[in-house]
């Protein structure tokens, strides 16, 4: 037996049956490459769906894990480390806010947005308690936890987990008449994803952004825009919200803040929202700590160093054209912003991905029709050209 197939094999022997994943066991990244256990090379074209932004391994903050791993890695917020406010720092500079507030995972970030704007609307809004409302979109996707799944539109994320909690309300994507429709007095928050990446690489109308955002201030709604998979350059900006000129009140960010090396995330806001909690209402025995927040430095600093919004920009117009170039019936449409691009099908993705992994490249379907392409934003133009003719020799074939 195959090397693949005996670890595929522990693995559905040992592992709930949550995932569908290509079947390929990689044991080996760095840059753009992983390799499996047999020693076939791939061209990763999902990146973790965007938390290896700075691709696989990248040694300035592995160099900044494994010094920070011999030193101290958790000391819990009963104390404070050197490392946390030096991590936070940088990244409220970077994105241009007062305060940050540090957790692990992109959903547990989420969660903290949605109780800082629950707070913030009874405390400062005057809403009145216990009917804050906030109003998300169709098609969502913020996280896999109880919460958060209540209010999404995908009926599978919901079924046989209520009961929900209440206080959401949901509107269509990319349309700003519904927001101001939706808005009430007990409205605190608007929550949203610049571009839909799970929900299938949905990319709104040009002034979408700026227009709810509008509205948002006009009604005293806080805009949040959940950036953990389109954050810090995966769009060709450091935040897609950048390409509209505005500056949404708290910011939740995630995957790419740590490189791929450990879960980090954080929302940002100023200290007007941040400010409505106070010791005892929020917390995480891991958010912030030493270890996490040094490679949270690192990351970010390789993000500014290498330009890697700026390639995004570079690389991902030159992708979509070239994949707009490839005259198949299957292509029903190429869209994304930078290096985030989603290639909708007349035909379920699923066997045009096995194809690709044939081909020795690595991408996803999502929502069944769409193949998502989101390399590390290191990917060199040479790794691109030679990913290119194997992408439109799968997209012109007919895999079953």
């Amino acid at each position: 037996m195959k090397k693949n197939k005996i670890y595929i094999k522990l693995t559905d022997t040992y592992s709930a049956n949550n995932y569908h994943p290509l079947p390929v066991v990689l044991c080996r990244g760095r840059g753009a490459w992983v390799w499996d256990v047999e020693g076939k090379k791939y061209l990763d074209m999902l990146s973790a769906y965007s938390a290896l932004n700075q691709g696989h391994c990248h040694p300035r903050i592995l160099r900044a894990m494994t010094g920070q791993a011999k030193r101290i890695t958790l000391t819990s917020r009963a104390f404070h480390n050197d490392q946390m406010g030096l991590f936070l720092k940088k990244l409220c500079t970077l994105a241009g806010y007062e305060k940050a507030l540090p957790m692990n995972s992109g959903a547990e970030a989420v969660e903290t947005a949605i109780k800082v704007a629950r707070k913030w609307g009874y405390y400062r809004k005057r809403i009145p308690r216990d009917r804050a409302e906030i109003i998300v979109c169709r098609n969502n996707f913020h996280g896999r936890t109880t919460m958060i799944v209540g209010f999404s539109s995908e009926a599978q994320y919901r079924d046989g987990f209520g009961p929900f909690t209440r206080g959401f309300k949901m509107i269509p994507f990319n349309d700003p008449a519904a927001l101001k429709a939706a808005i009430t007095r007990n409205t605190a928050a608007f929550l949203m994803e610049p571009i839909q990446g799970e929900g299938g690489v949905l990319v709104p109308d040009k002034g979408y952004l700026k227009e709810c955002f509008a509205i948002c201030r006009r009604e005293r709604v806080l805009f949040i825009a959940d950036e953990i998979q389109t954050g810090l350059g995966r769009t060709g900006r450091l935040f897609a919200f950048n390409y509209e000129h505005i500056r949404p009140d708290i910011v939740i960010i995630g995957k790419a803040l740590s490189g791929g090396f450990y879960p980090v995330s954080a929302i940002v806001c100023d200290n007007a929202i941040m400010n409505v909690l106070k010791p005892g209402d929020h917390g995480s025995t891991f958010g912030g700590n030493p270890l996490a927040a040094a490679i949270g430095t690192a990351a970010l600093d390789v993000i500014v160093r290498e330009k890697l919004p700026e390639r995004a920009y570079t690389m991902g117009n030159e992708f979509m054209a070239e994949l707009r170039k490839i005259k198949s019936p299957v292509i029903k449409e190429v869209r994304g912003k930078g290096l985030l691009i989603g290639v909708e099908l007349t035909k379920k993705a699923r066997p045009y991905c096995e194809s690709l992994m044939k081909q020795g490249i690595l991408a996803k379907e999502t929502h069944d029709l769409v193949v998502r392409f989101a390399p590390p934003l290191v990917i060199s133009k040479k790794e691109l050209a030679w990913a290119l003719p194997r992408i439109k020799k799968v997209l012109l074939s007919h895999p079953r």
